[in-house]
């Protein structure tokens, strides 16, 4: 983890994000009053288990929710713009062109009966004003650029005949075909193995540092948070419970939850097996009054069950949402 200075320039903003889903029990939130903030180069990781609200967070930022799913409230400012409140042809203007997003699941993103290469192509053909033969030109550049090997051979191939380590790259050129400010990637790296995710991060590094572009880099892997970002947000059940600077976080961890996730990640170079977290996520239909992770966690005292803490500064570039273990961090101990 190595702490990158930088002047802060924020490029996105995203205040007191609510998004909920209908359903015949009600309406059940699934994320809660999200915010956090993300500066021009800057990589922010986004870690919790599945179901804790990352990858509808960061639709949500793209009005890439749809019914029964609904944004409740909050704000998403990008380049002086609320688009929450924008139309969806302003949207579209942003979509793909400014912000860029990998989705998780390579396979089921791709057309399976389209050829890979007219993909990209009318990717970049809907936010530029080419040819379809600069089109072309520029489809197979950056399908080297992404790694493929012989990209003009990649052109002509279907979605199946790649491995899911090439579907991904594939994902990541058609993201990056129209060299957005921000990239959000949704857990790119999950259904990969570790040689080929290896693969993915470097390449990921090498986009950073050469195109100076943001990214939102959401996932489970904590490890991964460690190696790649500079700023993180670990949520839970829909909230935010620890943000701030990479190193302070995961060095200095002020809310159970985040200490249970680095215990439960291996390590090449500890003498102890991984400790799990007890118990399991709470589904969303679930009502759990005060802190929602009491029911899975050692330190909880009386007032956990009846109060939902805030997110409370611990430092400059940390916050945490436990008065338990931030207030002895606070106090030194």
């Amino acid at each position: 983890m190595t702490a990158r200075v930088r002047e802060r320039s924020d490029l996105l903003v995203v205040r007191d994000l609510d998004v909920g889903f209908e359903t015949r029990a009600g309406l059940l939130n699934a994320v809660h009053e999200v915010t956090f903030a993300v500066g021009e180069g800057e990589v922010l990781g986004i870690v919790g288990e599945s179901g804790s609200g990352k990858s509808v967070s960061s639709k949500a930022l793209l009005g890439l929710i749809r019914p029964p799913g609904k944004v409740l409230g909050g704000e998403v400012w990008f380049r002086g713009k609320d688009l929450l409140k924008a139309s969806e042809k302003e949207l579209d203007s942003v979509r793909g062109k400014q912000i860029g997003i990998v989705f998780q699941d390579a396979m089921s993103s791709l057309n399976p009966v389209v050829r890979i290469g007219k993909q990209i192509i009318e990717v970049y053909r809907a936010h530029r004003h080419v040819s379809r033969q600069e089109a072309g030109l520029k489809a197979e550049e950056m399908l080297g650029l992404v790694g493929l090997p012989n990209p003009d051979m990649q052109m002509r191939r279907y979605p199946h005949e790649l491995s899911g380590g090439m579907q991904q790259r594939v994902l990541m050129a058609m993201a990056l075909v129209a060299e957005p400010d921000l990239l959000i990637a949704d857990e790119p790296t999950t259904a990969l193995d570790v040689t080929v995710q290896a693969q993915i991060l470097e390449l990921f590094r090498d986009l950073i540092s050469e195109r100076g572009m943001a990214l939102i880099f959401v996932t489970h892997d904590i490890g991964v948070i460690a190696d790649l970002a500079d700023t993180v947000a670990v949520m839970y059940n829909g909230r935010i419970v620890e943000q701030g600077d990479v190193r302070e976080v995961l060095l200095q961890p002020a809310h159970p939850y985040t200490r249970g996730l680095l215990s439960a990640t291996p390590r090449t170079t500890a003498l102890t097996l991984p400790s799990p977290i007890p118990g399991t996520p709470p589904r969303i239909e679930e009502i759990i009054s005060g802190c929602s992770f009491h029911p899975r966690c050692s330190l909880a005292v009386a007032a956990c069950e009846v109060e939902t803490p805030r997110l409370v500064p611990l430092s400059v570039n940390h916050k945490a949402a436990c008065p338990v273990t931030a207030g002895a961090l606070s106090n030194g101990e």
